[in-house]
This record gives C-alpha cells, sequence and structure tokens, in this order.
C-alpha cells in the first residue's frame, strides 16, 4: 500500500472513533433566567407553537442575502415561559434578553423590541429556512428588519431572559 492511502485510512478510523455512529446530537436549546418556567426548545415543544414565516435580506461580506424562515415567534416562547418582573410601573422593560449560539457567539436584544405593546417586532427562533441543512437540531434567531445580519444567531443553545 502507497503511504498516503495508509494514511487516509487511518484518518478515516480516527474520525470514526472520535464521532461513533449515532452518538447523541447537541442537546436542545433553552430559555432561562427570570422566568417561571424554564422551557426546553425540542422537536415536540416548537412543533406545538402557531408558526410564522418571514423573508429578510440582509447585507454580508459577499453583497446582500435573502432567505425564507419559518419558526415560532420570540414573544410567544416568552409568554410561556412567564417572565419574573420586579415590582413597580414598567419594569418588563428593564428586562435583556441574551441570546447565545453553541459557539459562544451571543448577542443582546431588550424586551421592548419584541413586546407588541412597544415596537412588537417579529423577531422569531427559526427552525426552517435559510440553508437547506436547516432543522430542528440547528435553530436560528432571525431579526428581521436588521441591515446587517449580525443579530442572526445560528445553532442556538440558550435564550436567557435577564
Amino acid at each position: 500500500m502507497r503511504p498516503s492511502f495508509v494514511l487516509l485510512i487511518a484518518a478515516c478510523l480516527a474520525v470514526m472513533v472520535s464521532s461513533p455512529a449515532g452518538s447523541e446530537s447537541p442537546q436542545p436549546a433553552v430559555v432561562q433566567g427570570t422566568v417561571k418556567e424554564r422551557l426546553v426548545l425540542d422537536e415536540a415543544f416548537l412543533k406545538s407553537l402557531p408558526t410564522i414565516t418571514i423573508d429578510v435580506t440582509f447585507e454580508t461580506g459577499q453583497g446582500k442575502k435573502s432567505g425564507r424562515y419559518t419558526g415560532v415567534l420570540l414573544w410567544a416562547l416568552l409568554e410561556r415561559a412567564q417572565p419574573i418582573d420586579e415590582p413597580g410601573k414598567n419594569t418588563s422593560l428593564k428586562h435583556t434578553l441574551m441570546i447565545t449560539g453553541r459557539d459562544g457567539y451571543a448577542v443582546a436584544l431588550a424586551l421592548g423590541e419584541i413586546d407588541p405593546h412597544y415596537e412588537g417586532k417579529q423577531i422569531i427562533i427559526a427552525y426552517l429556512g435559510g440553508e437547506p441543512s436547516a432543522s430542528m437540531s440547528s435553530l436560528r434567531l432571525i431579526v428581521p428588519g436588521d441591515v446587517h445580519g449580525g443579530r442572526s444567531v445560528r445553532d442556538l443553545a440558550k435564550i436567557e431572559l435577564r
């Protein structure tokens, strides 16, 4: 056998050993923080909620990108989680959301951006759209109206209400 072929076989075996067939997929994303109920965003839960489909276009380093995304409103998830507010006038407006991807990339949103009594932006947690490989196991935050896609967090791990 040629040495390069032997190295190729060794590399394939190393990958197979480190990533066995049937290995577990990543844990579902969660909604947590100052909420009464911690939510696990698995496929069954997400499919039980009303869906919305939106078209977005944003600037990237490679020019404009457009996509159609289907998912659930971030506001609907927060309503289910039941935010805990401090006593006082409009204290819900003190809340921020920290949305974090599995790679550690994180963005912040003000609760007033998605609250229907204020801006009411239809920000969604998408489970279909964009890339052909998108699936329930790879959720994505979609913020329509942003010129650049910097707040479009891929492969969501957690949404924390602070």
